[in-house]
């Protein structure tokens, strides 16, 4: 993983400037432990603001907090130093599913964004946002709503996680921005629906494997939608809704009228064989369909 490609809200800000004293609040040691860090391996604070005061630059604090994360998980910490800052990476320990699960969801409790951002990226560079997804993100994400089922009110969590969820989705997407040319497959969200993680995670694993995906995004007014794809001419396009108080049969109709392949994706079309029209509910078989139409 790039330690220095990590971005969060609270996290070490581009240009940046630490004191030792702040960088030991953000990690939760005392400044004797940076100190010893510091003296012991090396990783002290890189920057002078005076010619005299040392202080630790964003990069820096990044480091140590991949540093710390590979404490926290059995690494000793010169081999933790090594691994964080010379970007020797063989000796690191895999991380299990659960470890990984329990991690995020201690980081989105504490609203830690910076943490949450620096283990989403991991994640999806581990896994991938397939394998991710199905794993890692959807057993926090039901863990949440069990929660809020029992009466524990957790807004702030799952904000602050399928927030951050969304921002390392487009991280990883923007890697792959080459896709190849011609038509592309259309990702939209029925004008009501707000919740798109499932659609944002599809457009990723698209394009993870070549698959040209352009996603809209969520409350997509119908008549923007069909504007688009009227110019884009999609291969399919898949229309997301995630429950029967969301799905817009008269957009469907609209789209299949004007011409267009049209699929439904989620669990709240109920019985998708009433509208002659495909139907996925699941990432492998959307993405199954998707190049079944660009070899057609």
């Amino acid at each position: 993983m790039d330690v220095d490609a990590v971005s969060g809200r609270d996290g070490p800000r581009a240009g940046g400037s630490w004191t030792p004293g702040k960088v030991a609040e953000l990690l939760g040691v005392s400044p004797v432990t940076l100190r010893t860090w510091a003296a012991r391996y090396g990783v002290g604070p890189t920057l002078r603001d005076d010619g005299r005061h040392r202080r630790y630059s964003d990069a820096d604090v990044r480091r140590l907090q991949y540093m710390q994360r590979l404490i926290d998980r059995g690494m000793r910490a010169r081999e933790a130093a090594a691994a964080a800052f010379s970007g020797v990476e063989d000796a690191v320990p895999e991380v299990s599913v659960d470890r990984l699960i329990e991690e995020l969801e201690r980081a989105a409790e504490g609203l830690e964004f910076g943490s949450l951002a620096a283990l989403l990226d991991e994640t999806l560079d581990a896994l991938g946002p397939a394998a991710a997804w199905t794993e890692v993100l959807v057993p926090v994400l039901r863990h949440l709503g069990g929660r809020w089922l029992r009466g524990d009110v957790c807004f702030e969590t799952e904000w602050a996680l399928t927030g951050e969820i969304s921002l390392a989705l487009q991280r990883y997407s923007a890697r792959f921005a080459n896709t190849p040319p011609g038509r592309a497959v259309l990702l939209a969200c029925c004008p009501e629906e707000r919740h798109s993680l499932p659609m944002e995670v599809l457009r990723a694993a698209m394009v993870e494997v070549g698959i040209p995906a352009v996603y809209l995004g969520q409350m997509v007014p119908a008549e923007t939608t069909l504007a688009i794809a009227a110019k884009l001419d999609p291969v399919v396009l898949f229309l997301w809704s995630m429950s029967a108080d969301t799905i817009d049969d008269s957009l469907v109709q609209r789209l299949r009228r004007s011409g267009f392949d049209i699929a439904v994706a989620g669990p709240g079309w109920g019985d998708p064989a009433e509208r002659e029209v495909a139907w996925v509910n699941d990432l492998a078989g959307a993405l199954d369909l998707a190049s079944e139409r660009l070899k057609a």
